[in-house]
């Protein structure tokens, strides 16, 4: 599993001219699920976002976690983040994982996260056409993805 994560102020996502999540202060996590990941994955990436410390204490350095600011997460599914870009100018979106294996391990993800911050995550719908939009805080991008662990 590979993930954009972005500090913001603000995030929204909407479908069909209707938001499906938001949130104030807090992390939105592009998720893209790539062939062959699992519930493992999930759980690793879901304890490693809830610990990451990108929120700045009183003394302004990066100290503090989403869960230790009591942040919200806005969850958006994204296939594109595994598409590999090697050969020409279109790119391959052969790793990632089919909806049948994708679906429910999103889902799990989102499960896995409220866990990780034992509170509700905000989220966008798997496959729909989605606009997300965002205050970028910082700006903090991070890409954190499973299979880099070290």
């Amino acid at each position: 599993m590979r993930t954009v994560i972005q500090r913001v102020s603000s995030a929204r996502v909407t479908i069909d001219g209707r938001i499906a999540g938001a949130i104030d202060r807090g992390l939105l996590v592009l998720l893209g699920i790539a062939a062959g990941d699992t519930a493992e994955d999930g759980e690793w990436l879901a304890q490693k976002i809830a610990a990451l410390r990108i929120f700045e204490d009183a003394g302004g350095k990066l100290n503090l976690s989403v869960r230790e600011v009591a942040g919200g997460v806005l969850v958006v599914s994204q296939f594109t983040l595994i598409a590999s870009t090697r050969k020409g100018a279109r790119p391959s979106f052969n790793d990632a994982a089919k909806p049948d294996v994708a679906i429910p391990l999103y889902e799990r993800f989102l499960a896995q996260m409220e866990s990780a911050l034992t509170r509700p995550v905000a989220c966008g719908k798997f496959g729909a056409l989605m606009a997300v939009a965002l205050v970028n805080d910082g700006p903090v991008t991070l890409v954190v993805d499973s299979r880099v662990r070290e």
